[in-house]
């Protein structure tokens, strides 16, 4: 998987032989490990109250079809997601037939989610996983038309990696609003602000992605104290930041991909202990 990352960049942090991402028999038995574990993201989600009504998606590119990817139906609250829920679409919008089941109350894909992610998928390769949702500090962050401050060794995490997207068309039913969003994601850049709207994070891996979505909901979470307690605190109003050099170097370490992988382990072992389920690898 893409999740492989420099398991050097955080070498410094432990001792002992490097973990590091899953090797599959073939790439059928990594589609179902990839479907299983966004099915787990999306649970994840759900338990953490990332939910608001039909609002929120993430995706996952196919292994064995990479111009395609699957992706949560439209419908179905996160809590309640498993691996057969998920949908197989391509870039044209199709809902294919290879996850086993073709009819059903919830065979119904998101328009928004297929507009944001296909223009996504289609322009960075390097983006196994997608993440939107209108979770609540995100989305009363990004009310404020601004991008995160390093005020904290967490929130450097996206120092230079994230972007705000300035404007809100409305509900995002067409390509030219993915195509925008995507172009404002940039090339490189793991995560957005969707101003009045929510949070875009976009990695290498799903555990990256997940784990760098709560870390970007609790950094507006924390800024959003920070900045008002300065208000009330400081005669300038304003808060303390980490300097470009430290933050850089801060990102470089606890904001790369391989970070984001192991950090977001970590949730999935919680998930698994409480439901009592893991994937069974062939072998």
């Amino acid at each position: 998987m893409a999740a492989n990352g420099d398991m050097q960049t955080i070498s410094s942090a432990f001792r002992g032989k490097p973990p590091g991402p899953p090797v599959f028999a073939t790439k059928t038995e990594e589609r179902e490990f990839i479907k299983f574990r966004l099915a787990q993201a999306l649970r994840i989600f759900g338990n953490r109250g990332y939910d608001e009504g039909v609002a929120g998606h993430i995706t996952v590119r196919d292994p064995i079809r990479p111009d395609c990817f699957w992706v949560n139906p439209f419908g179905l609250h996160f809590k309640l997601i498993q691996p057969s829920d998920l949908l197989l679409v391509d870039h044209s919008g199709n809902i294919l037939d290879e996850s086993g089941q073709k009819d059903g109350p919830f065979r119904l894909l998101n328009t928004a989610a297929f507009m944001i992610h296909s223009a996504i998928h289609a322009a960075r390769p390097d983006v196994l996983c997608a993440a939107h949702s209108h979770s609540p500090y995100g989305k009363a962050f990004s009310a404020l038309g601004k991008k995160l401050d390093p005020i904290s060794q967490d929130a450097c995490a996206f120092y230079d990696d994230h972007v705000l997207y300035e404007q809100y068309n409305g509900i995002v039913l067409d390509e030219v609003e993915g195509a925008a969003i995507t172009a404002a994601l940039g090339t490189h850049n793991k995560a957005a602000i969707l101003q009045n709207h929510g949070l875009l994070v976009a990695t290498g891996s799903i555990e990256a992605t997940l784990h760098f979505y709560v870390a970007m909901e609790r950094a507006c979470q924390v800024q959003l104290l920070a900045d008002t307690a300065a208000a009330a605190l400081n005669k300038d109003g304003k808060t303390v930041h980490i300097n470009s050099a430290q933050a850089k170097e801060t990102s470089r370490i606890v904001g790369s991909g391989a970070a984001g992988w192991f950090s977001g382990c970590m949730e999935f072992m919680v998930l698994e202990r409480e439901e009592g389920v893991k994937f069974q690898f062939s072998g």
